[in-house]
C-alpha cells in the first residue's frame, strides 16, 4: 500500500466512524425529540377551565391593555409592521377572554373590563381614522370599492364579533345597537354579491372575514332573537356550488364581489381555511367538520412527531405574501398557517394533532416565562393572541348553542 493509499484510509477512517455514530444517534434521536416539547395533556381542546399555560400566556396581554405606555409602545411597533396585525391582536384577545370569562368566573369582571377597553379604543379610532387605520397601504391604491359606500369586511365582522362574544358574557348598555346596525349593514351588502359575501379590500372578498361575519350574525341571532337561519343557509349552498376549489374541495381564499377567484387567492390557504372552519361551527357543524377533514388533508403535516401546516395544497401553489409569511422550503411549511391550524385542531377536538402543533411551536418559538408571564419571543401580541385563543375557546360557542336550544 502506497503513502496515498495509507494516508486515505486512515482519513476515512477517522472520519466515517464519528460520521456513523452521528447519523445512528440522529436516527434514533429524532423520532424522540418532540416527547420533550410535547404540551401537557391538561393544556388539550377538552381541558376544563384554564389551563396554566393560557393564564400565563394572558398576563403579558392583559399588561398590555392596562399598562398605557406599555400599550401605546406595542400597538404602535404592530401598527408600523402590519396594520391589520394590530386589529386582529385585539379581536383575538377579546374572544380569548370572553372564553375565560365563560371558563372561570373570577376572570369575567377583569375580562369584561378590558374587552370593554379594546372594543371603544376599537370604535374610536375607526371613527376619528377611518377604516384604512387598519388596512394594509394597497386599499387605497388598487381601485375602486365595488360595493358604496365603501366598507371593509374584515373591520365589520371583526368589531361585530368582539361586541357579540363580550354580551354572551354578560350584557353591555350601548352594545346591542352597535351589533345590530353593524349586522344590518354586513348582510345588507352581502346580499349583493352572487357569492353573498362583502369585500375586506376593492373587489377582493376573503373567506376569513366573511366566515367571521357569519359567526357574528348568528351570535346576534341568539342573543337578540333575529332570524338569519336562511341566509345563512343559502350561504353554504352557495359556497359549497361556487367557492369550492375543484381539485380539493376546500373553500378557496379570496374571490371578487362576483364570485371570481381572486389572483391573491384562487387556491385554498391555511391562513383563511383554518379559522374558517372553526367559525363556520356556528354555522354548519356538518359543512365545518368536511371542510377541517379535507384542510388537514391537504394541509396538515407532521415531521417527527412535530407538527405543521402547508399554506396551499400541492395541487393548488400559491406565491408567499404578507398574509402567509415566509414559507419553509421542502417542508413548505407556514408559520401563520399553523399558527391557525393550532386554533382548528382544538375547535375539533383533534389532540394528536394539536400536540404535534404546540410541540412544534415549544420548539422554535423560543417561549419564556418571566414574573409570571409568557412570551414567544419568535411570535408577536396577534400570534400570541392567536394562541391564547387555541388554548381557551369552546365555552363561548357552546353558549351560544346553549342558548339557541333553549
Amino acid at each position: 500500500m502506497n503513502s496515498r493509499s495509507y494516508s486515505l484510509a486512515s482519513l476515512a477512517e477517522k472520519f466515517l466512524a464519528p460520521s456513523v455514530a452521528i447519523l445512528l444517534a440522529t436516527v434514533l434521536w429524532l423520532p424522540t425529540m418532540h416527547i420533550f416539547y410535547r404540551p401537557a395533556e391538561g393544556v388539550g381542546p377538552s381541558h376544563q377551565g384554564v389551563s396554566s399555560q393560557a393564564r400565563l400566556l394572558a398576563a403579558r396581554h392583559l399588561r398590555i391593555w392596562t399598562e398605557p405606555a406599555l400599550r401605546e409602545r406595542e400597538l404602535r411597533k404592530m401598527q408600523a409592521r402590519n396594520p391589520e396585525w394590530d386589529f386582529m391582536s385585539r379581536a383575538f384577545l377579546v374572544l380569548s377572554l370572553c372564553n375565560m370569562a365563560l371558563r372561570d368566573p373570577s376572570y369575567q369582571k377583569q375580562a369584561c373590563d378590558i374587552s370593554d377597553v379594546i372594543i371603544e379604543n376599537t370604535l374610536a379610532l375607526e371613527r376619528e381614522k377611518g377604516m384604512h387605520h387598519f388596512l394594509l397601504g394597497y386599499a387605497g391604491r388598487t381601485g375602486p370599492w365595488v360595493m358604496q359606500p365603501a366598507r371593509s369586511q374584515f373591520i365589520d365582522g371583526e368589531i361585530a364579533l368582539m361586541i357579540a362574544a363580550r354580551r354572551l358574557v354578560a350584557e353591555k348598555d350601548g352594545y346591542k345597537s352597535l351589533l345590530t346596525d353593524r349586522i344590518r349593514l354586513m348582510t345588507e351588502r352581502m346580499r349583493k354579491s352572487p357569492v353573498l359575501c362583502a369585500e375586506s379590500y376593492p373587489d377582493e372578498c376573503w373567506l376569513f372575514c366573511n366566515a367571521i361575519s357569519l359567526a357574528a350574525i348568528r351570535l346576534s341571532d341568539v342573543l337578540d332573537g333575529s332570524d338569519h337561519s336562511q341566509f345563512l343557509a343559502q350561504w353554504v349552498r352557495t359556497a359549497k356550488d361556487k367557492l369550492i376549489d375543484p381539485q380539493t374541495g376546500v373553500l378557496i381564499s379570496a374571490y371578487g364581489v362576483d364570485g371570481r377567484p381572486s389572483p391573491a387567492g384562487y387556491s385554498p390557504e391555511g391562513t383563511s381555511i383554518w379559522l374558517a372552519c372553526h367559525m363556520l361551527q356556528l354555522v354548519d357543524k356538518t359543512f365545518a367538520s368536511e371542510q377541517y377533514r379535507r384542510a388537514k388533508k391537504e394541509l396538515g403535516r407532521s415531521f417527527f412527531g412535530f407538527g405543521y401546516s402547508r399554506e396551499w395544497p400541492e395541487s393548488s401553489p400559491g406565491e408567499m405574501d404578507i398574509d402567509s409569511g415566509p414559507v419553509l422550503p421542502v417542508l413548505n411549511a407556514s408559520a401563520s398557517a399553523s399558527g391557525l391550524a393550532i386554533v382548528a385542531a382544538s375547535a375539533f377536538d383533534d389532540w394528536p394533532y394539536f400536540s404535534q402543533l404546540l410541540s412544534s411551536l415549544n420548539l422554535v418559538g423560543f417561549p419564556e416565562e418571566t414574573k409570571g408571564q409568557l412570551e414567544y419571543h419568535a411570535s408577536n401580541p396577534v400570534g400570541d393572541a392567536v394562541l391564547l385563543y387555541s388554548l381557551v375557546l369552546g365555552p363561548l360557542f357552546g353558549e351560544a348553542k346553549g342558548r339557541a336550544d333553549q
